[in-house]
């Protein structure tokens, strides 16, 4: 009984980081997140907790909370994808292809669309262009309606013409 106890604070906690992350308020984000982390560790936690601090240009602690979830949680697509995102953000397509295709095969990922919505980024900056849209396609197979990767690809083969 006291372990639900302690699993429910801990979602509350990060249910109440999650909602102020999406307010803009990072710092109070930050520290409900690592309230949760402290009750119970999570990769789900550390995976947002590391996307509040990208929304804050803060890359390496990033990437850092993203390999803390990996190692609780290797299955959880999440924290894949965004490494990968974060190492496009800094410049760095080239390194992160392994992580997005490890983002494509992870068997627990709900949106599994962004990592290959990404992985097209990430070959349309490596000048990769085939690649490229055969990822944006991937995306919009798994969500026909995901606008991000369409204009992408619209965008990408327009440019080509």
């Amino acid at each position: 009984m006291e372990e639900n106890i302690t699993l429910q604070q801990a979602r509350i906690l990060l249910e109440r980081a999650y909602r102020s992350q999406m307010k803009g308020d990072f710092d109070r984000a930050v520290d409900l997140y690592e309230r949760s982390l402290k009750i119970v560790p999570t990769a789900e936690a550390h995976t947002y907790l590391g996307w509040t601090y990208s929304m804050m240009n803060r890359y390496e602690e990033a990437i850092e909370q993203c390999l803390r979830a990996i190692e609780l949680d290797p299955d959880f697509g999440n924290p894949y994808n965004d490494i990968g995102s974060y190492l496009l953000d800094l410049g760095e397509p080239a390194e992160a292809i392994e992580w997005l295709e490890k983002a494509t095969q992870a068997t627990r990922y709900e949106t599994p669309q962004f990592a290959h919505f990404n992985l097209g980024r990430t070959h349309e900056q490596l000048g990769k262009y085939r690649s490229a849209i055969e990822a944006y396609d991937r995306a919009l197979e798994m969500e026909p309606l995901f606008q991000p990767a369409h204009w992408a690809k619209m965008g990408l083969i327009s440019s080509m013409n």
